[in-house]
């Protein structure tokens, strides 16, 4: 049996936590986005300078202003969910640059990042919220792109964790790279997939029948974690920086067909309480994994109460019979098989 670390519901006096882990077996939802009708209807939001985004009906997609002259705005996709370091999800797009340009603020010559990815919405539209300063921007999952500033082209992929913790890729391997210096009117496909049971992110770039492999994130030990809950098209500002080091940029382009593959809950439809004496839970479970109930008096130590049982797909229960009076949390575990 392959373990999967805990997913919990922990209950108690009417309150809930939701404990995410590596899904394996069910399908991974889906949210594709072609901008082929307005993405608004969709749930798409702006924050900041609306003027930035702008979905373009005739061409099927969304046209981008990164400015980072302006205030911190985005183009953003409530996912109505955390994500952490112990889901899965993949996130692919394509970009076309139109014109790029950089030094375009005064006093600030360098290169500054294009941004796509996921972000903690409530976070990352808080005034204190800084991307040029690399310590003001926890919870980040992204693309970023760096023109040539004197340094070389940069096409990588950042995790930040909620502490401001950097899970960098090699400076060797993805920094530099000829295949990062793209082209103004061609189309890219990226890939950003990330696999919660190896703590790693591929990145993966796509042209034509050609695709690159830039380079991998992996999230150490003592990374954190991070929480997100919106796919987000990014302008960052460029306040903050280090006066020596500072860059800006100002870029037009365009981004279509996004796709956020994320894995559905393995516990759905939860139902619990006391039931003729017995704390029963009620959920349906996958196939695939199996249940086990565990309770706590101080939410340290466990101990399993009934289970494991194995996910039949369909309605099901795990039952505490006998309650004793230190029970006073109980969650569901679940691993995959």
């Amino acid at each position: 049996m392959a373990r999967a670390p805990l997913f919990g519901l922990i209950l108690a006096a009417g309150f809930l936590f939701v404990l995410r882990v590596p899904q394996a077996g069910p399908p991974p939802s889906r949210i594709e986005t072609d901008f082929s009708s307005n993405p608004a209807d969709a749930g798409w939001r702006v924050f900041g300078d609306a003027s930035l985004f702008r979905w373009d009906a005739d061409a099927g997609c969304l046209a981008v202003t990164w400015d980072s002259a302006r205030s911190n705005s985005y183009y953003y996709l409530p996912l109505g969910t955390w994500l952490t370091r112990d889901d899965d999800f993949r996130i692919e797009f394509t970009f076309t640059l139109d014109d790029i340009a950089v030094g375009t603020t005064p006093g600030k010559p360098y290169a500054f990042q294009l941004a796509l990815g996921l972000v903690n919405l409530a976070q990352a539209t808080d005034p204190a919220f800084r991307r040029g300063t690399g310590m003001d921007s926890p919870n980040l999952v992204e693309w970023n792109y760096f023109p040539e500033s004197g340094y070389g082209t940069t096409v990588a992929a950042v995790i930040v964790s909620e502490s401001n913790a950097w899970a960098n890729p090699s400076h060797n391997t993805s920094w530099n790279n000829p295949a990062c210096d793209l082209q103004i009117g061609t189309s890219y496909r990226f890939v950003l997939d990330y696999r919660a049971s190896a703590q790693r992110m591929e990145f993966e770039m796509v042209l034509g029948d050609q695709r690159f492999s830039l380079a991998p994130v992996t999230i150490p030990e003592t990374f954190g974690d991070f929480a997100v809950d919106a796919l987000a098209i990014s302008s960052y500002s460029d306040a903050g920086q280090d006066p020596d080091w500072s860059g800006s940029v100002l870029a037009h382009g365009r981004i279509d067909g996004i796709l956020l593959e994320v894995p559905p809950p393995p516990i759905r439809r939860f139902r619990g309480g006391w039931i003729e004496g017995a704390w029963r839970a009620e959920f349906t479970g996958w196939l695939g994994w199996e249940y086990t109930i565990e309770a706590s008096s101080d939410l340290r130590a466990w101990s399993a109460i009934d289970g494991p049982s194995d996910g039949t797909g369909r309605r099901q229960a795990l039952t505490d019979p006998h309650p004793a009076s230190d029970r006073s949390f109980y969650r569901i575990r679940a691993n995959s098989q």
